[in-house]
């Protein structure tokens, strides 16, 4: 079993009005410092499979076709791998 940690975001070229409005909110708050906000999505996911690197192909698969859209989005992920643990009783 592996974890998965997902990040999609809008490729630099495209613009983000939901991250101009947040850098619009933090800058309301005192906070003049803070440069080129962008919004992204984070995803996490459980991948059973019976290598890192048929993980790897499945979490490139669902970025690729599902999870971001590549026209607009840029994605990148970390994959572990999570051993089961017993139970105590």
């Amino acid at each position: 079993m592996f974890h998965a940690k997902i990040v999609v975001t809008l490729r630099k070229s495209i613009l983000d009005p939901q991250g101009k409005a947040v850098e619009h909110g933090i800058h309301s708050l005192g906070y003049k410092n803070a440069k080129n906000v962008r919004i992204g999505k984070f995803v996490e996911m459980k991948v059973e499979a019976s290598s890192k690197q048929e993980a790897e192909r499945i979490v490139q698969e669902a970025c690729q076709k599902l999870l971001a859209n590549p026209v607009m989005e840029d994605f990148t992920f970390t994959l572990e791998e999570v051993h089961a643990q017993k139970a105590h009783v």
